[in-house]
């Protein structure tokens, strides 16, 4: 992976918190990335070159007005106010290399200083073992802080720990074994049919989540259960719950919702035009 600054632009020493999301259903972790930049007002400071990453090309996400920058498939915004550097990913990662992406995201977290690489991403709601939305939606997340998963700052801000996350399960464990660069590509257990137990550790937040890890550095996954369909109220969930995490308050933004978000100018055709009422 290649990362190119671009001209006239400088990383920031003092971003040491990586937010960036994985790709899963509803793109909701995009979709909270998308919302975090805007409302941020992150600065694009470069993007990355990698060639386990679908190419994608698309018009500037974030301006009303066109200023002739492409938006492309992985790209790095910088809020030094926040002390944060932003990913967007926005297309998925070849078929079979998720683990050496992985990889590469973290060599670039570990050569740029980072000390804390925060992961947005969703779950597929029809999974979900315990149903209860007498609260809303609930947070769950997946820390390195302790060999369980557990994080007791995670804990006093109401969140639940992934229960699927399990250490010592084969595709667990073997992930951790080939983050840390150790496993031979024969003992591959994603190439056996996959059981129920082992769905979790076959998403992308995993890999991350192991190759973070073994590079040293602090990581945290925030999770949400969701399904395909209208997905931004997911977004604006895991947003907040970044937020909350790095002690940011959305109010200081000053955007253009009565909380303090600024809705990225790509989201008026996201789920294109309102149907015609005409027709009913």
């Amino acid at each position: 992976m290649e990362f190119v600054v671009e001209e006239g632009k400088k990383p920031h020493d003092q971003c040491s918190t990586l937010l960036l999301p994985a790709l899963s259903i509803g793109n909701a972790g995009q979709l909270a990335m998308d919302l975090m930049v805007s409302s941020t007002r992150a600065e694009r400071i470069g993007f990355f070159d990698d060639p386990f990453l679908l190419p994608c090309v698309g018009n500037d996400a974030y301006g009303p007005q066109p200023q002739g920058q492409l938006a492309l498939p992985l790209e790095a915004y910088d809020s030094p106010s926040n002390a944060l550097t932003l990913v967007q990913q926005r297309s998925p990662v070849v078929k079979g290399k998720m683990v050496e992406f992985a990889k590469n995201l973290a060599d670039f977290a570990a050569a740029t200083g980072k000390k804390h690489a925060v992961v947005l991403s969703s779950l597929d709601f029809g999974r979900c073992r315990n149903i209860d939305m007498s609260s809303g939606l609930q947070t769950y997340y997946l820390s390195s802080t302790n060999s369980d998963g557990t994080d007791d700052y995670c804990e006093q801000l109401g969140w639940k720990r992934l229960q699927e996350y399990n250490p010592t399960q084969r595709c667990w464990k073997y992930l951790s074994t080939l983050a840390e660069g150790n496993a031979l590509q024969d003992d591959n257990p994603f190439e056996d049919e996959l059981e129920e137990e082992d769905y979790y550790p076959s998403l992308p937040f995993a890999a991350l989540f192991s190759c973070f890890k073994a590079k040293g550095l602090k990581v945290t996954c925030l999770l949400c259960y969701c399904s395909e369909g209208d997905n931004i109220q997911d977004a604006f969930h895991l947003a907040e719950a970044a937020c909350k995490l790095l002690g940011l308050s959305p109010s200081n933004f000053h955007g253009n919702e009565g909380n303090g978000w600024l809705i990225p100018y790509s989201w008026k055709s996201v789920y294109g035009p309102p149907p015609d009422m005409s027709i009913f």
